[in-house]
């Protein structure tokens, strides 16, 4: 006879199947989703020894199973990460929603980066802060304009490489260091840049902007995820969306579209006197 099922039970069963689903979520297409199978065949391994006549084995499992927790935490300590992560962004009251400022200036320095086919890197940092990230790199702290992100950007400047890390409504910091994605099933054709945008929003809820210098290509990763060939509008309707704020629409200068010059269009940009 099978056990009555009550409504407490059905709740737990629910909770745990909940629970199990969002860390399969979380490793599908990742180092840790080869790690997990690997763990489950030694776990089925383990049981069939034990069934058997083998009492050395058995001698050594019984040691070895009290450290097989810790041993799980440190291979799984960026899902871990992320799923505490996750439940602490579930339980914050506070929200930026009510925030004032706008992206309209990245929206406009994305486009002028794909038009000169100039690499770009932007992170934006939310819930999770980025201060590992932003002492790695030059710091600025200086409010987001379009002129300064150009000239930052810019192929002969010397804090073109890395990341610029923004804060709110300033830059924090340019020229960062991010963590390369491992995930394997990652184009082969992403660069040193792609893969970085990706590692950085896998371990924490930043967002990052990408521009390619081969292509032009306007990218946005968020999540571990990445949405590439995108257009200006879309870049700025998946803002508004993300940050949960209003990014208005952006007039480009007709300059950006009609020179192939990013020096001209530099000296012809809002608020840069020539």
């Amino acid at each position: 006879m099978l056990p009555q099922l009550t409504w407490m039970g059905a709740l737990d069963i629910l909770i745990v199947a909940a629970l199990i689903y969002q860390f399969l979520v979380l490793v599908k297409g990742t180092r840790a989703s080869q790690m997990l199978v690997g763990v489950a065949a030694l776990g089925v391994l383990l049981f069939l020894v034990r069934r058997g006549q083998l009492p050395i084995v058995n001698w050594a499992i019984s040691n070895f199973l009290p450290y097989a927790f810790f041993a799980l935490v440190v291979i799984f300590q960026a899902e871990i990460r992320h799923i505490l992560a996750k439940i602490g962004r579930s339980l914050t009251f506070g929200s930026t929603a009510g925030e004032s400022e706008s992206y309209d200036d990245l929206v406009m320095a994305a486009n002028f980066f794909s038009q000169h086919k100039i690499g770009a890197l932007i992170v934006i940092e939310r819930e999770i802060g980025l201060r590992t990230y932003i002492e790695s790199g030059v710091p600025m702290d200086a409010r987001v304009s379009y002129d300064l992100l150009v000239t930052i950007f810019r192929p002969a400047a010397p804090l073109h490489d890395g990341a610029v890390i923004i804060q709110k409504d300033r830059i924090a910091a340019a020229a960062c260091f991010l963590p390369l994605s491992m995930n394997p099933v990652l184009s082969n054709q992403m660069g040193t840049r792609h893969r970085a945008a990706i590692g950085i929003t896998e371990e924490t809820d930043a967002i990052a902007i990408i521009t390619s210098e081969e292509t032009g290509q306007i990218s946005l990763a968020q999540a571990g995820h990445i949405d590439r060939d995108m257009s200006v509008e879309q870049l700025r309707e998946r803002l508004s969306s993300l940050l949960h704020r209003f990014v208005p629409a952006t007039t480009l200068p007709s300059h950006i579209t009609e020179t192939g010059d990013p020096e001209s269009a530099l000296g012809k940009a809002p608020g840069v006197k020539g």
